[in-house]
């Protein structure tokens, strides 16, 4: 597997091995051990799947004080992808990194806990899988505002099709300093 650094510390796009011939194809999706290595050594506690229409957009989420990690996918179609850093006093604070995951491409994007996280379909549909490093906690939930300008996401759609908790949340500047998480430098 091939592993690509991104503009933001621990966020990692993953290009696994693809086997494949006339008959089809293998992926490892997941293989701890090398993970591992890779840079994410997180355990994964709980795998989500979502199917989505063409311009549908979740996001921006993140956990306050249950942080999750995200090891995401597209089994089906093809995804804009964006992982944003939220944390208070990070040196990336505001920074967003981003890639197109497809059942083409077979990339995995590798979003960390403290970071926020969304994405668009760019597809007829999108079957998205993610394994999480914490269970999800409704209570706990923030989100950023999508079109945030300072967040400079070059989104592929100008009119998304939102949820409404989606559609109402804060751009990062406004969000109280105490619904953020904070940079813990290690």
């Amino acid at each position: 597997m091939n592993v690509t650094k991104t503009n933001l510390p621990g966020v990692l796009q993953i290009e696994p091995k693809v086997f494949g011939d006339e008959r089809g194809f293998f992926i490892e999706t997941y293989s701890a051990e090398r993970y591992l290595k890779s840079g994410v050594g997180e355990i994964f506690v709980q795998d989500n799947h979502s199917r989505s229409a063409q311009s549908v957009l979740r996001g921006l989420h993140y956990q306050l004080n249950n942080p999750q990690g995200k090891l995401v996918r597209v089994v089906r179609g093809s995804v804009f992808d964006v992982a944003v850093d939220v944390r208070l006093g990070s040196p990336t604070f505001g920074k967003a990194a981003w890639t197109i995951l497809s059942d083409q491409n077979h990339y995995q994007f590798y979003i960390p806990p403290g970071f926020a996280h969304g994405f668009c379909v760019i597809s007829e549909f999108a079957d998205f899988e993610y394994k999480c490093t914490d269970y999800y906690h409704p209570e706990d939930e923030g989100s950023v505002l999508w079109n945030d300008s300072s967040l400079e996401i070059p989104w592929p759609v100008v009119n998304p099709h939102l949820s409404e908790k989606d559609a109402s949340a804060l751009p990062l500047s406004e969000i109280p300093k105490e619904k953020l998480p904070v940079y813990e430098d290690n």
